[in-house]
């Protein structure tokens, strides 16, 4: 007859084990096993719980009868797991023992770590222009209160800066739409070749350094279903960034084409690709690229009104499209930002 223990804990949906009074492991499901890599009833616990605080939470509770909380890590296909683990009292085989149970807290300590992160980079990138603002005022009431020459260049800096904030303000309000429209689909036509021409003409009225070219490849007509306002955003983020990046005499080259059926998205998909010549970028810096605040180059990005979330914001909307974004890139030759969207 099956052990009604042993059954109760196979049934559970997270690592368990029970422990008795001779600190055995004398029931646990697959989920523990997997967990140290190797059965565990028949041993004992110290033996392949081998972490100091939890040999101690379990001690602690063989010995009192309270129950203990505890943390327990480990690596998981090159993740870095965190485990909270509950020491519960319980009858045991030939006595007292304890119920030992594991809850993945991973991904909240991730989000809590991220939500730090980003108020952190928040008040820098805020911090450093409003230092600048605060001590050209305070020069300006002060030292030079009738220095016209210094007064005007003191000016033109906190307009600069005031701008750099306004940016960030924008763009972080930005984000925090796009993530709020996250899981809603977009039921809205677009007409694809207009937005980016739209995109690219903003650009180069608007930007002084916009002047190069941007030529756009593709059919006549794309008619795809999105938010026009988020794929415009999507566009000008992309084309200024390969306009800024890019060598001086290049053009960027934003090419659109079209394909009954994509193997990534599983359908007839459309593919915008906008490339420039330029640096390039690092291969190990890629994959970082639209995490928020990350910039291959800080000065560089800065002294160019960059605020470090313009790639973050593309990412959640390609996401919102239940589409792809693709970034390719080689030294000295340049890089391509690809965006597939589903069509139909």
């Amino acid at each position: 007859m099956t052990d009604p223990t042993s059954s109760l804990i196979a049934a559970m949906a997270i690592p368990a084990l029970v422990i008795d009074a001779d600190e055995r492991v004398t029931a646990s499901n697959q989920f523990a096993d997997d967990l140290v890599s190797l059965p565990l009833t028949g041993r004992l616990f110290h033996n392949v719980l081998r972490q100091p605080s939890i040999i101690e939470a379990i001690e602690t509770g063989l010995s009192t009868g309270e129950p203990q909380e505890t943390r327990f890590f480990n690596t998981v296909a090159r993740q870095k797991m965190t485990w909270t683990v509950t020491v519960n009292p319980v009858q045991a085989a030939g006595g007292q023992g304890v119920l030992v149970c594991f809850q993945d807290i991973t991904a909240s300590r991730e989000a809590e770590q991220m939500r730090r992160d980003f108020v952190a980079n928040v008040s820098h990138e805020l911090r450093t222009p409003l230092t600048a603002l605060l001590g050209f005022i305070e020069t300006l009431s002060g030292a030079a209160r009738d220095d016209a020459a210094a007064r005007d260049r003191f000016l033109s800096i906190m307009g600069t800066e005031a701008g750099r904030m306004s940016r960030l303000v924008e763009d972080l309000l930005s984000l925090c739409r796009v993530e709020e429209d996250q899981r809603v689909r977009p039921t809205d036509t677009v007409e694809l070749m207009g937005l980016i021409q739209s995109a690219a003409d903003t650009l180069k009225t608007s930007r002084p350094y916009m002047s190069r070219n941007c030529d756009i490849l593709g059919p006549e007509s794309c008619e795809i279903t999105g938010d026009a306002d988020q794929l415009r955003q999507v566009m000008l983020n992309l084309i200024e960034n390969a306009l800024k990046y890019g060598y001086a005499n290049s053009a960027v080259i934003v090419r659109v084409a079209t394909t009954s059926h994509d193997r990534a998205l599983g359908q007839a998909a459309v593919k915008i690709d906008v490339t420039d010549t330029g640096d390039g970028i690092e291969p190990h810096a890629i994959g970082r690229l639209t995490e928020r605040f990350f910039r291959v180059d800080s000065h560089r990005s800065r002294e160019m009104g960059g605020t470090g979330l313009g790639l973050a914001i593309v990412k959640h909307i390609v996401d919102r499209h239940r589409g792809k974004l693709r970034i390719s890139s080689e030294k000295g030759v340049g890089s391509t930002f690809s965006v597939l969207l589903p069509l139909g």
